[in-house]
């Protein structure tokens, strides 16, 4: 497979052509899907830093064990079960860290993406800062689950195939994290209303990209540039 076809190449495609040796086809993959991975990695660890080195880890992680792939998902629904599983690591070892919960307005405040943060009215900001904090209180399970099914528009299905769990476990761990918002939400009922809440539809924040990260530990000798901070060339 040569440069020119590997914008018009499946997933799994280049998937192959990476474990072939192909040395920039594991970059397109990242190209395709890092705004995603971003905006997941983003809304369950609650902090930018934390999502860049899971996205990192996460994608080098795939980029090693992309001979490990047999076919039974989606490419993309595996690179996302790799995302995921990062940040509930990250997530968890910070939660053995912490002794109380973490409540910085400044952090949230970095949870708006640049888009939203310049043009959205100030109402929405202040709705979006308020959701995102209530979220972060929730068990990290609970948290990923919801991400997916109502921030990113993951089908149920889907989101229970990304966190490798049954569907009935994703539809439960929903409701315990709905039923748990919804106290802290009830003041905000009417503007959810009118600014759609939680739920903005798969990538609702295309324009969204992975700030650059740290240097990968081991690369390898085939390491693109989109697994060094997200992203490697169009």
């Amino acid at each position: 497979m040569d440069d020119a076809a590997l914008g018009d190449s499946s997933d799994q495609d280049l998937l192959s052509a990476h474990v072939a040796g192909h040395p920039h086809a594991f970059g397109e993959l990242v190209r395709r899907h890092r705004d995603r991975l971003w905006a997941v990695a983003l809304r369950t660890l609650g902090d930018r830093e934390e999502a860049a080195d899971a996205v990192q880890d996460a994608l080098v992680s795939a980029f090693r064990a992309a001979h490990t792939f047999r076919g039974q998902s989606a490419v993309t629904t595996w690179l996302h079960r790799i995302t995921v599983n990062a940040c509930l690591d990250r997530a968890r070892k910070a939660a053995s860290r912490r002794t109380s919960p973490v409540d910085d307005t400044e952090r949230l405040e970095q949870l708006l993406e640049p888009h939203e943060s310049a043009e959205a009215p100030a109402e929405r900001k202040d709705l979006h800062r308020e959701l995102l904090a209530a979220l972060a209180k929730l068990p990290v399970e609970q948290r990923a689950a919801l991400v997916l099914v109502d921030m990113q528009g993951y089908p149920v299905a889907e989101a229970a195939a990304v966190l490798g769990v049954p569907t009935g476990t994703v539809k439960s761990r929903c409701a315990r994290g709905r039923a748990r918002l919804l106290p802290m939400l009830t003041h905000l009922r009417g503007a959810t209303r009118d600014n759609s809440g939680l739920g903005g539809g798969r990538n609702r924040t295309p324009g969204a990209s992975v700030p650059p990260a740290s240097e990968p530990r081991d690369p390898g000798p085939h390491d693109p540039a989109g697994v060094k901070g997200g992203g490697g060339r169009a």
